[in-house]
């Protein structure tokens, strides 16, 4: 832990109390000029400080931002966030610096992320709108021992750690959509996008990428009906940090079980998640169309879809309609 984390945790643990300047100067043995200096800094990243030259520092609040000690404090986890966590107020798109990244070599559990993205990047090239602090653009690096064949387990695997978090902190009845979407209420609150780099016969890297709806309370008009957020369903603003955190526990929990004992018991529990099977839906692929009702998702994740007149097709990927 920094200097400068050090002295922020000791602010908050006594948060409510004023700290004399001495007592920060000895707790993390630095001068009280350098105390100074990191008030300054922490004042800069938007934490709100006051200072009395009788009375010291008060820690008021810390502010809306995901910031890597912000969620490092009180993050259950033994090496998601534990690791590396590259910050950004504003980047073109998560998943291209966390590409970057793992390329030069960052270890599992890195985490990107950002508070606006410029080009944030859904499936197939689509964009994904991103405003300033309203949600959650993130990227996580894996480096799973897998062959490139499963990498479209991962989806499916971060789609179900994104619906426990959401239903574990705000009880609402995430639902996921093959492959890649959260519904509530049936529009969209959250997306995936899962990128790979291979070489040979093995992965040598995993980006999943997550866009979540947060504090959002207006959409563009050409996702409008389609789209919503927590602060839509709810009419409350929620506290990012928090879900974060969460996310992060949840992911390492599925993401553990999946490296121990297979795909089984995700696939098992994506099922509980979802109201696909049985509904008629529409897929569009590169050159195809299909139309017909779920039967099933398959061990490895595959859609089995049985069109109208009764023939069944495995369906690897595509954009699923809900009819």
């Amino acid at each position: 832990m920094s200097t400068k984390d050090q002295l922020l945790l000791y602010l908050k643990e006594r948060k409510g109390d004023w700290v004399s300047g001495e007592a920060l100067s000895n707790k993390i043995a630095v001068s009280r000029s350098a105390v100074w200096k990191y008030i300054c800094k922490l004042r800069e990243e938007g934490y709100v400080i006051e200072s009395s030259p009788k009375k010291g520092y008060l820690f008021r609040k810390a502010p809306d931002l995901l910031l890597p000690n912000e969620i490092r404090q009180g993050l259950d986890t033994k090496v998601f966030g534990k690791r590396d966590i590259v910050y950004f107020t504003e980047t073109d798109s998560t998943n291209t610096r966390a590409k970057d990244l793992a390329a030069r070599g960052a270890p599992e559990g890195t985490l990107v992320i950002s508070e606006r993205q410029i080009k944030g990047r859904g499936r197939k090239g689509r964009s994904w709108f991103s405003p300033s602090q309203g949600g959650i653009y993130t990227s996580l690096i894996l480096r799973p021992s897998i062959s490139p064949s499963e990498a479209p387990k991962i989806t499916l695997l971060t789609a179900v750690v994104v619906a426990e978090t959401l239903r574990s902190l705000t009880g609402l009845s995430a639902i996921i959509k093959w492959p890649n979407d959260i519904l509530i209420n049936g529009k969209k609150i959250a997306g995936i996008l899962t990128e790979m780099s291979t070489e040979m016969d093995s992965i040598d890297h995993i980006v999943v990428g997550l866009g979540l709806n947060v504090n959002t309370t207006d959409f563009p008009d050409d996702i409008r009906e389609k789209a919503t957020s927590l602060f839509i369903e709810t009419g409350k603003y929620f506290p990012r940090v928090r879900f974060i955190q969460e996310y992060l526990k949840w992911y390492e929990e599925y993401y553990e079980i999946f490296k121990r004992t297979g795909f089984e018991p995700v696939i098992k529990r994506w099922k509980e998640l979802t109201n696909m099977i049985g509904q008629q839906i529409t897929v569009e692929m590169v050159s195809k169309k299909y139309f017909g009702e779920v039967q099933d998702i398959d061990k490895d994740g595959v859609l089995i879809l049985k069109d109208n007149n009764g023939k069944c097709h495995r369906i690897f990927s595509g954009d699923v309609t809900l009819m």
